[in-house]
């Protein structure tokens, strides 16, 4: 498909960085772009695939035509389920087949440069500190809760406090290290999957109960003011289609 026009990574850095690239440019097919996406696979078509690629970007395109490709391909023929399923099943089961080929891409670099044990585990350790990308796009990552509003000293009520600008304190979690890793591992963006950093401004979906980085959806604290209910992008496409 690509025929890796992108720099070869040859370091468990660069294949990280490469792994997070294509993933997250997966994330938005299936969450910020997911209207798009569906269009783009219609079952009237040849065998599609789902590729992201290592600039935050995805296609969705035929696969290549030579034998062995040049790097694993995904999931053959998405399209041809989208209309045999349910919106959200289809999402989940190519979300699944995403993550799949996210790890077959990630070892099959350190295979061909020669990774050792610790090397492949070291990996290995990077990319399961990040959420799945089913993970993400069905909201089973665990989410930090709205009461951390008031610990960040905020004014709004439990009900009210969808909007806040720092991630959830971690001096919370300080009786124990499963705690501390449950909590950085929750405190994830929706859109991009990466973690929240210190001041920045997030929302939650009060339909899915996701959050999100208010750059990622385009909302600012200002204008989240004024949402008596967010609804992300994902939920409101899905209500547009009903």
């Amino acid at each position: 498909m690509e025929g890796i026009p992108h720099p070869i990574p040859r370091t468990v850095e660069e294949v990280f960085n490469d792994f997070k690239g294509r993933r997250s440019g997966l994330i938005k097919a299936l969450t910020t772009d997911v209207e798009k996406f569906y269009q783009l696979c219609d079952p009237e078509k040849e065998n599609l695939c789902l590729y992201g690629l290592p600039n935050e970007t995805w296609e969705v395109n035929l696969p290549v035509e030579e034998v062995p490709p040049e790097l694993p391909e995904p999931a053959l023929g998405i399209n041809f389920a989208r209309d045999g399923m349910q919106e959200k099943d289809w999402l989940s089961l190519v979300a699944v087949h995403s993550d799949s080929w996210l790890l077959a891409v990630a070892f099959y670099f350190g295979a061909r440069f020669g990774f050792g044990k610790n090397e492949r585990k070291r990996l290995f350790q990077m990319i399961n500190d990040l959420p799945t990308i089913f993970e993400v796009v069905t909201g089973n990552v665990k989410q930090p809760k709205a009461q951390s509003a008031n610990h960040n000293g905020s004014s709004k009520s439990k009900s009210s406090a969808k909007a806040e600008m720092s991630p959830p304190s971690k001096e919370e979690d300080e009786s124990g290290e499963e705690d501390e890793e449950d909590d950085e591992q929750g405190a994830t963006c929706g859109a991009c999957g990466d973690s929240y950093g210190t001041d920045e401004f997030w929302i939650c979906c009060d339909i899915c109960e996701r959050w999100f980085h208010g750059k990622c959806v385009k909302i600012t604290p200002a204008k989240a003011e004024h949402i008596k209910q967010y609804k992300c992008p994902s939920c409101s496409s899905k209500r547009a289609r009903v």
